[in-house]
């Protein structure tokens, strides 16, 4: 009998799965316990319009972030901070600073941990990381960190 799932089930496979079980087994426990239905025509059709639409909001999604990229390629992020003796920060510049002056400035609104900085900027001059948007998708971010006067 062939039903899907609608939670996942250990041996079995996981929700919105199409498996062929035996009859018993489907009519004496996943039936009852509401972990699958029947596969009739207009389930399977569910099944199929779910998963077209996830797609096609993945896609979205990825369409979005190779977007913001795209504007990030050419955006540079300007700090103006203290610094002792010896051109040396108090402190640092983190991903969290970048994050809130890119959404501060440039209206672009970043996850702080989807900024990855290869190096601590603890110094003037300039700087570049990278942002994963998506999963294949990178941006990259160039910074530029001055002293006041």
């Amino acid at each position: 009998m062939k039903v899907i799932l609608t939670a996942d089930v250990k041996g079995q496979g996981k929700k919105d799965q199409i498996i062929d079980v035996s009859d018993g087994y489907a009519r004496n426990f996943l039936l009852p316990k509401k972990l699958a239905i029947p596969a009739d025509n207009k389930a399977i059709n569910e099944v199929k319009n779910k998963e077209a639409s996830k797609q096609h909001k993945l896609d979205v999604e990825k369409q979005t972030a190779k977007e913001i990229a795209q504007k990030l390629e050419n955006i540079v992020v300007r700090f103006v901070l203290a610094a002792g003796p010896d051109k040396r920060l108090y402190g640092s510049v983190t991903s969290k600073e970048i994050a809130e002056a890119l959404k501060k400035d440039f209206g672009i609104e970043i996850d702080k941990r989807k900024i990855t900085l290869p190096v601590a900027i603890k110094s003037f001059g300039q700087f570049s990381a990278d942002v994963r948007l998506f999963t294949d998708v990178v941006g990259k971010i160039h910074i530029e960190v001055a002293g006041k006067e």
